[in-house]
């Protein structure tokens, strides 16, 4: 990647991540990431605080890995790159958010271990399995969420 658009961060999961499925199939998920950032006040010696929250998007099989693998409160390291998305709210408002569409994910190991399975890597004559239906899965079909989200295809 040389375009300059490149993104590290480490920190806490905030929300368990939410598997969903394009219109085709494609699997997508998404979470919050909690990075904190602690420095000290030079003027009073104090330690200060403080917390971004970002939404990082995953893609294909990393989705369903990530849905299955992660869950709120983990500590991850994820890199990948920014992306802003639009979209307008039933009520016509013009919307827009900077989320991180991750290219790599691993959990933080300077505070807990963590066992790794790797999966069978499919061929390209091997179609993914079925998406499982979910109440997620419809909305996401149906192009409706609760938070505009309206997937169609990854965003490249």
């Amino acid at each position: 990647m040389a375009n300059g658009n490149n993104v590290s961060l480490v920190g806490n999961i905030t929300r368990d991540p939410e598997l969903r499925f394009t219109p085709t199939g494609q699997a997508t998920a998404t979470f919050g990431l909690a990075v904190n950032r602690r420095w000290q006040n030079r003027q009073t010696q104090e330690w200060e605080e403080a917390t971004s929250f970002f939404d990082i998007v995953c893609w294909r099989e990393m989705a369903e890995n990530a849905a299955e693998s992660l869950s709120r409160g983990a500590r991850v390291l994820v890199t990948g790159r920014l992306e802003q998305r639009s979209w307008e709210t039933a009520d016509g408002d013009k919307r827009s958010k900077i989320e991180v569409v991750a290219d790599e994910i691993g959990p933080s190991l300077r505070w807990a271990t963590a066992q790794v399975t790797k999966n069978e890597r499919r061929g390209p004559s091997e179609a993914a399995p079925p998406p499982r239906p979910t109440a997620s899965a419809t909305a996401a079909a149906s192009g409706g969420t609760s938070e505009g989200y309206g997937f169609d295809e990854e965003p490249f």
